[in-house]
């Protein structure tokens, strides 16, 4: 009995202690979920605090990153600046020259530039590219070589009314139609050289027959008033005796150069007075066997002038830089639409330097004349 008892006694003692097991167990479970869970909680508080911190540290960035957005945008211009540019014609060496160099100066500045014209000496077309350039919009700037200053000048003012700066290069619109004329020569001074190198030639004596562009070419016509005032001045036995239209076309200014002097076998000689009238009247004065007879002289670029200077035909003939033309007259837009142009005095041409205003009129002269021979034709690149 005493033994079922301490048997019994064990067994109660291990149940006990198997409880007490059991409790100490489940208490520590209990105390470690709620460590855990409180860990967890605290961990949780401490990554939401971060992702604020790091939230509101973005946001920061953000409207720092904004302000100098908003800064440099304040700094940089409002836009591209687009000079549109339009010559007589495309495609002669003349225009190709001047768009050289309005392309040099458009890079310089950092400007886009247009250059486009009719592929013949048409006014309608140019005024057509005039009010299409006013339509699209693009154009900050329209500067034109005028083929009849009169017929370009609505829809240039049509433009000023739409706020494009407006100017002429090379042959002048009337005054109402633009701000500023770059003019490649003074016209008095043009006219004098003219006729200076072709009285050396013929002894200041005979009649003479003058190929032009355009009957309506301002600059032509100016040119011409300048040439027989100086005549008169000085050279009262010289006399032009007619006046013919090439319309800058090579062909035709051949043809009517050798219609007169057929005609008028008498002729001392012949003025060419665009970049194409005169290699067409020197070559139509080769075709007939008259180099050396008939002296020719005029305006032209040296690529194309050069083979009649070889054959005798030309000896000395006058022009001015058409690369740095297109150069000036981009320069004089630009400064138009940024509102740095001058009214009077100079303007800085940056390369060209320092080039006068004239207030009256709004010219801005390229410079003197230049006469080109043999010995210096060789030096340029057109």
């Amino acid at each position: 009995m005493r033994q079922r008892f301490a048997r019994y006694r064990m067994l109660g003692l291990v149940a006990l202690m198997a409880a007490l097991a059991l409790l100490t167990a489940a208490c520590e479970g209990e105390v470690g979920e709620g460590a855990e869970e409180e860990l967890d909680d605290d961990t949780d508080e401490v990554a939401a605090e971060d992702d604020a911190d790091t939230a509101d540290g973005e946001e920061d960035a953000d409207d720092d990153a904004g302000d100098e957005a908003d800064e440099d945008a304040d700094d940089e211009p409002d836009g591209d600046i687009t000079v549109c540019m339009l010559p007589k014609l495309v495609g002669i060496p003349y225009f190709n020259a001047s768009e050289e160099g309005a392309q040099e100066a458009a890079d310089e500045l950092g400007v886009t530039l247009e250059f486009d014209g009719p592929t013949e000496d048409s006014t309608a077309d140019q005024v057509e590219l005039i009010e299409q350039w006013t339509g699209s919009g693009d154009c900050d700037a329209i500067t034109v070589s005028a083929n009849d200053p009169d017929a370009l000048a609505p829809a240039m003012e049509a433009a000023q009314e739409e706020g494009i700066a407006t100017g002429s290069w090379d042959a002048d619109v009337v005054e109402e139609a633009r701000e500023f004329f770059v003019n490649q020569v003074d016209p008095e001074a043009l006219g004098a050289q003219l006729v200076d190198t072709m009285a050396e030639q013929t002894g200041g004596a005979g009649e003479f027959l003058i190929v032009t562009g355009s009957l309506t070419a301002p600059n032509q016509n100016e040119w011409m008033e300048a040439m027989s005032t100086h005549m008169e001045e000085e050279y009262p036995d010289m006399t032009v005796a007619s006046v013919q239209p090439g319309e800058e076309d090579l062909e035709l200014g051949v043809e009517v150069t050798e219609s007169y002097l057929q005609a008028n076998p008498d002729t001392a000689g012949v003025f060419g007075i665009t970049s194409v009238a005169l290699p067409g009247a020197a070559d139509a004065v080769d075709q007939l066997g008259l180099s050396g007879e008939v002296a020719v002289t005029g305006l032209g670029v040296p690529s194309e002038v050069s083979p009649y200077v070889e054959t005798g035909t030309v000896e000395e003939w006058v022009l001015w830089d058409p690369v740095d033309l297109g150069y000036l007259a981009v320069q004089v837009a630009v400064a138009q639409v940024t509102g740095d142009m001058p009214d009077e005095g100079t303007f800085d041409a940056a390369r060209i330097g320092e080039v006068d205003i004239v207030e009256e009129t709004g010219e801005v002269l390229l410079g003197p004349p230049t006469v080109f021979d043999e010995s210096n034709m060789g030096d340029y690149d057109f």
